[in-house]
């Protein structure tokens, strides 16, 4: 945190889902809150809704998969605002063709782009950063299939989800004696838009007893607010009805 106590924090995906959440939690505990993604309308409502909260936000169009738009947001931020104290990592993405007889290379490139070079990329951009703060955190949103393999997410998610785990902890080991950290947080299955994308989508009945984007926002503002000599280093939280321990007819797929 700077002398002035602003904090910064810079939020992928935050035009909807968890990012979204995560970013009106942040701001809502005073944090200064940059969102980014595809949808430059998505974000600006995102920015007003905050801004109309009382809180402080900005938006950036780019996508996370372009390794120069990551930095070249980096720098903006930075050069807005003298540095970057936060990353939530959030951007990523699902298809509908994600088992082993219907995958295609195109689907399995497009997914590790987003969800694990994406994250490198957006990890590596704000690290110098970091550096020179000695002091920054960066929050990895992977899933609960990032800890525990099964078939419903498909091979490419499953895989790029359980990268971003790795990463994470490498990351730790290489950065702690600079005072950053970072956590791989791994949610079960939350009601958001990226639902719409599987092969069976389930029921609002079904959506109701999922994680909603709020309970992650509140998650990551919880490990955001933790002091700097604390890491967490991952964190694994599902609905208490877990359907990944029940067997129905929509989940076995």
């Amino acid at each position: 945190m700077s002398k002035n106590g602003k904090r910064v924090a810079w939020v992928t995906g935050g035009g909807s889902g968890i990012g979204e959440a995560g970013a009106e939690a942040l701001a809502a505990d005073g944090w200064t809150v940059v969102v980014s993604g595809r949808r430059k309308d998505a974000l600006d409502t995102v920015v007003a809704r905050i801004i109309g909260a009382g809180g402080a936000a900005e938006a950036i169009a780019l996508d996370v998969s372009n390794a120069a738009e990551a930095q070249k947001a980096a720098d903006q931020i930075v050069a807005k605002h003298g540095r970057i104290d936060l990353l939530v990592n959030n951007a990523g993405i699902n298809l509908p063709k994600r088992s082993w007889k219907d995958m295609e290379l195109e689907g399995w490139d497009k997914l590790v782009q987003v969800n694990l070079n994406g994250v490198l990329y957006c990890m590596r951009a704000v690290l110098p950063t970091m550096r020179k703060q000695q002091d920054g955190a960066i929050i990895n949103v992977s899933s609960w299939a990032g800890r525990h393999v099964s078939k419903m997410p498909g091979p490419a998610y499953t895989t790029t989800k359980h990268a971003v785990l790795a990463l994470t902890h490498s990351f730790n080991m290489d950065e702690c004696v600079n005072g950053l950290r970072a956590c791989c947080l791994m949610p079960g299955e939350v009601a958001t838009p990226i639902l719409k994308l599987r092969p069976v989508v389930p029921s609002e009945e079904e959506q109701a007893k999922m994680l909603q984007s709020e309970d992650l926002g509140r998650t990551i503002a919880f490990i955001a607010s933790m002091p700097p000599r604390v890491c967490i280093n991952e964190l694994l939280i599902s609905p208490t009805h877990n359907r990944g321990f029940i067997q129905t007819p929509n989940n076995r797929d």
